[in-house]
C-alpha cells in the first residue's frame, strides 16, 4: 500500500462517508414525507400474494415487458445496479490495495463471469437506454414524444452514471489483468482479458480507476439526496415498494372498480360522514393516502401511460404523466409547511400553525396557498381541463411499469370538486339531475324501459315477483333500453337467447342505471344511492334462489355489477353477452348456419377489455360469424378509447380532435365495411364518428358499426349463401377446448 493509494482511498472513504450521510438523512425525510398521506390499511397483506407479484414484476419484467424494445436493455441495467452493488463496494478496498477482492468468492471464475457480464450489460443497457431516449425526444411533432414533459438532464445524469459504473467494473478488472494481479481464463473474462493485452501493467491505474468508480456512485447518492423528486433515479429503492404494496394484492393492476372513497384509512360512510373532519375524496394533496404520495414518488418518467392516452393523443391537455409529476412536485415543496403541522380548515382558515410562520420556508408557505385543482389564474397544480378530459379508460393503469394508479387519483379529485366545491362541466347537471330523478342518465320515464320489445315476435319474460325457472337476469341497461341505436343490440341479444331455449327475465321498470358515470364523474354519493337501491332490488329477485346469474350488454354495467356491486353488499355471478352467447355456440345451442360476406374489425371496449381483460370471446364470436377479421394496430390491451367512459359522453369535447373521430380513423384504415364492438356507449360513440366521417366524404356510405351479437344473429338466421372469397371462412369456429367464459 503506497502513499498514492492511501491518498485515494481515504477520498474515496470521506466523501462516501458524507454521500451516505446525506443518502440516509434524504431517505428519512423521504419516509415522513410519504407518511403524510392518509393512512390505507388495506394495502398490508397477505404478505405472500405480494411477495410473489413483487418478485415476478421485477424479476421477469412482467410490466416492463409492455414495451419489449426497451425492456431488455433496462432489465441489464437493473441487475448490474442491484449486484452490482458488490463490485461497487468491492472498490472500497481496491482504492487502498490493487490487490484486494471480495474474500471467499472474488477470485472465484464463475464470479468473474458475472462481473464481466454485469459490467457489459450495464454499458450496453446505459447506452441504449441514452439512444432510446434521443429517437424518443420530444422534438418529434404531433405529441409522438412519450419524453414530453420529462426532465432530461436528470434521465442523462442517472444513465451516465449508470455507463461509469459498468465501465469501472470492466475498467478495474482489466487494470487487475493487465497488471498480473489476476490472470483469469478467458471464458471468464472474455472482454476484459483482450482489453488488458493493450493496457498498460500499472497497480496505481487499478486504484485510481476504483476511486472513478467509487466517486461515480458517491456523486450520485449525493446529487439524488438532495433531489427527492428525482423519480428516474429514487424509483431503484421506491419501485419495490410500490409494487408490492399495488392495490390488487392478487397482483392484477389497479383497474375495474374504482378504489371506494376513504377517510382516515376507512370506507366513507355518507350517514355519519362530516365535511369538517372527514376527507371527501382529494381537495389537498394531504389527502391522497400515502400510496399516492408512495406513487408520486416512484413516477420514473418514463411517458408510457402518456403514449397511450386518448386524451393526450388527440391534443388534450391531460397527460397521466405529467398529472402524477404535478401532484409530485406540489407535494414536496408544500411538505415543510405540512410537517410543520400546517392545517387549513373548510373556509381556507389556517388551524395548524398556532405559533405563526417563523423559521417556516416562505416557498412551502407559497406552495400551501395553491389549490389542487385550479386554472391559471389561481396557479393551480391540476388545471380542471386536465383533470375532466380524462376517459378513465385505464389505458395509463395498464402500461405503467411501476404501479402507479392514475385513474383513482384522478377520480378522487373529481370527488371533491363535484361534493364539496361543486365545481364542475355544466354538462354534467343535466346528467346527475336525470340519474337522481328518473335513474337513467337520458331522463326518460321507467314505464319505457320495456319499449325495446315491442318489435320482437316473441314474449320477452319480465320478472313478476318470481324467478322461476329463468337462469339468467337480463341486465338491459340505460343505453340498450333507451337508446334507439343500442336497442338493437338488446333485442338480438334477446333474440338469440331465446333462440338457444336460454332461460331468461328482465326487469324492466325495475331496473334503474347502476351509477357507474356518476361515479366515474366523481358524484359518489349519488352512485352510493344508486348502487344500494339497485342491490336491493337484484336481492330481492335471487332471494332463495341457488344462483345469482346476471347476463349484461353494457361493459360498464357489466363492470359496476360484478367489481363494484360487491362494496355495497351485492355478489353476483356476472358475464358480458358475448361470453355467454360464445358459450351457446361451443355447445351447439347457437348454429351459424352462413357465413357474413363483410370484413370486420373490432373494437375493444375499455371497460370490456382492459378495465376486465375479456378479449377472446367477442373475436371468437366474430370468427364464429365468418366474417373475414381485420384487426386495428391498436387493439386488446393497448385499444384506443373511443371517449366515451369517464361520464366523458354527457361532457363535450372542445379541445383538440374528438377522441372518437381518431378511433374510427383507425377502423377506417383496416377497410372493415363493419366495425364490431361489444358495448353500447362505443357503439354510439363510433356510429357519431363514422357518420361525420361520411358527410366528410372520408368514409364509405356502405360502413356501419354493429355489435357482436349482430353479426351472430345474421349468421344463425339467414339462409345459406356464398359470395366471392367467403368459402372457407365459415370453418373459424372456435375451439372446444378453450373456456367458453373467460376469467376477468
Amino acid at each position: 500500500m503506497g502513499v498514492l493509494q492511501v491518498v485515494l482511498g481515504v477520498i474515496g472513504v470521506a466523501t462516501s462517508i458524507a454521500a451516505w450521510i446525506m443518502f440516509g438523512a434524504g431517505v428519512w425525510r423521504m419516509v415522513r414525507i410519504i407518511r403524510l398521506g392518509q393512512p390505507d390499511a388495506t394495502r398490508n397483506g397477505p404478505f405472500w400474494p405480494r411477495l410473489r407479484t413483487l418478485v415476478k414484476e421485477f424479476a421477469a419484467h412482467t410490466r416492463m415487458n409492455k414495451f419489449r424494445h426497451v425492456a431488455p436493455w433496462h432489465w441489464l441495467v437493473m441487475w448490474g445496479f442491484l449486484i452490482g452493488f458488490l463490485a461497487w463496494f468491492e472498490a472500497y478496498g481496491e482504492t487502498f490495495q490493487p490487490h484486494f477482492h471480495w474474500p471467499v468468492f472474488g477470485a472465484w471464475e464463475p464470479w468473474l463471469l458475472l462481473t464481466e457480464l454485469l459490467g457489459l450489460g450495464t454499458v450496453l443497457g446505459g447506452v441504449a437506454l441514452v439512444v432510446i431516449r434521443q429517437r424518443n425526444h420530444p422534438r418529434r411533432a404531433d405529441r409522438l414524444s412519450r419524453f414530453a414533459g420529462s426532465n432530461f438532464r436528470q434521465a442523462y445524469f442517472v444513465e451516465t452514471v449508470v455507463i461509469l459504473e459498468g465501465l469501472g467494473i470492466l475498467g478495474v478488472k482489466a487494470f487487475k489483468i493487465s497488471s498480473g494481479i489476476e490472470d483469469p481464463a478467458l471464458w471468464s473474462s472474455f472482454v476484459t482479458k483482450p482489453l488488458a493485452a493493450l493496457l498498460p501493467a500499472s497497480a496505481a491505474a487499478v486504484s485510481i480507476t476504483a476511486l472513478i468508480k467509487l466517486l461515480s456512485g458517491t456523486v450520485w447518492l449525493a446529487v439524488v439526496s438532495r433531489t427527492l423528486t428525482m423519480g428516474v433515479a429514487w424509483h431503484r429503492f421506491s419501485a419495490f415498494f410500490n409494487i408490492y404494496f399495488k392495490r390488487e394484492a392478487d397482483g392484477d393492476v389497479a383497474l375495474g372498480a374504482l378504489k371506494p372513497m376513504m377517510s382516515a384509512g376507512k370506507p366513507l360512510d355518507f350517514e355519519e360522514a362530516d365535511p369538517e373532519k372527514d376527507v371527501f375524496g382529494a381537495g389537498r394533496v394531504e389527502d391522497f393516502s400515502w400510496k399516492g404520495w408512495l406513487d408520486f414518488t416512484t413516477c420514473t418518467e418514463c411517458g408510457r401511460c402518456q403514449s397511450q392516452c386518448p386524451a393526450w393523443n388527440t391534443g388534450k391537455p391531460l397527460s397521466p404523466k405529467l398529472v402524477i409529476t404535478q401532484l409530485r412536485d406540489h407535494a414536496y415543496a408544500k411538505a415543510p409547511y405540512l410537517l410543520a403541522g400546517g392545517r387549513k380548515d373548510m373556509a381556507g382558515e389556517e388551524v395548524g400553525l398556532t405559533d405563526g410562520h417563523a423559521g417556516l420556508d416562505v416557498l412551502a408557505l407559497a406552495e400551501a396557498e395553491r389549490p389542487l385543482v385550479g386554472g391559471p389564474d389561481e396557479l393551480g397544480v391540476i388545471d380542471p381541463d386536465v383533470l375532466w378530459s380524462c376517459t378513465t379508460c385505464g389505458a395509463c393503469v395498464e402500461q405503467c411499469p411501476v404501479d402507479i394508479e392514475h385513474v383513482d387519483h384522478i377520480v378522487d379529485m373529481r370527488r371533491y370538486q363535484v361534493m364539496i366545491e361543486s365545481n364542475f362541466p355544466s354538462e354534467l347537471n343535466g346528467m346527475f339531475k336525470n340519474l337522481e330523478n328518473k335513474g337513467n342518465p337520458w331522463g326518460q320515464n321507467a314505464k319505457d324501459r320495456l319499449a325495446w320489445t315491442e318489435d320482437l315476435d316473441f314474449e320477452v319474460p319480465v320478472f313478476d315477483g318470481d324467478l322461476g325457472d329463468a337462469e339468467y337476469l337480463f341486465w338491459v341497461g340505460c343505453a340498450g333500453a333507451f337508446e334507439d341505436r343500442a336497442k338493437k343490440t338488446t333485442r338480438a341479444v334477446a333474440e338469440l337467447l331465446h333462440i338457444a331455449g336460454v332461460k331468461y327475465t328482465v326487469l324492466g321498470p325495475e331496473e334503474t342505471c347502476t351509477g357507474d358515470p356518476a361515479r366515474r364523474a366523481g358524484n359518489e354519493f349519488l352512485f352510493q344511492m344508486l348502487a344500494q337501491q339497485n342491490v336491493e332490488v337484484l336481492n330481492s329477485v335471487f332471494e332463495g334462489s341457488d344462483h345469482r346469474k346476471i347476463v349484461v350488454t353494457c361493459a360498464h354495467c357489466f363492470n359496476t355489477i360484478a367489481n363494484e356491486y360487491p362494496q355495497v353488499g351485492g355478489q353476483y355471478e356476472v358475464v358480458h353477452h358475448t361470453q355467454l352467447l360464445n358459450r351457446l355456440v361451443r355447445e351447439k345451442r347457437l348454429v351459424p348456419v352462413a357465413p357474413v360476406a363483410e370484413d370486420v374489425t373490432y373494437h375493444d371496449p375499455c371497460y370490456l377489455g382492459r378495465h376486465n381483460k375479456v378479449y377472446e370471446a367477442p373475436r371468437e364470436l366474430i370468427g364464429a360469424s365468418g366474417v373475414q377479421f381485420r384487426e386495428m394496430p391498436r387493439h386488446a390491451d393497448r385499444s384506443m378509447c373511443c371517449g366515451a367512459g369517464g361520464a366523458r359522453m354527457w361532457m363535450e369535447e372542445k379541445i383538440g380532435k374528438r377522441i372518437n373521430i381518431d378511433r374510427v380513423d383507425e377502423a377506417l384504415g383496416t377497410a372493415a365495411s363493419k366495425i364490431a364492438t361489444g358495448c353500447p356507449f362505443c357503439r354510439v360513440m363510433l356510429t357519431d364518428g363514422v357518420t361525420a366521417r361520411q358527410s366528410d366524404g372520408q368514409a364509405s356510405e356502405r360502413v356501419e358499426v354493429v355489435d357482436v351479437s349482430q353479426l351472430l344473429l345474421s349468421a344463425v338466421k339467414r339462409g345459406p349463401q356464398t359470395s366471392p372469397g367467403t368459402a372457407g371462412k365459415f370453418d373459424v369456429l372456435p375451439t372446444p377446448e378453450a373456456d367458453p367464459l373467460e376469467t376477468r
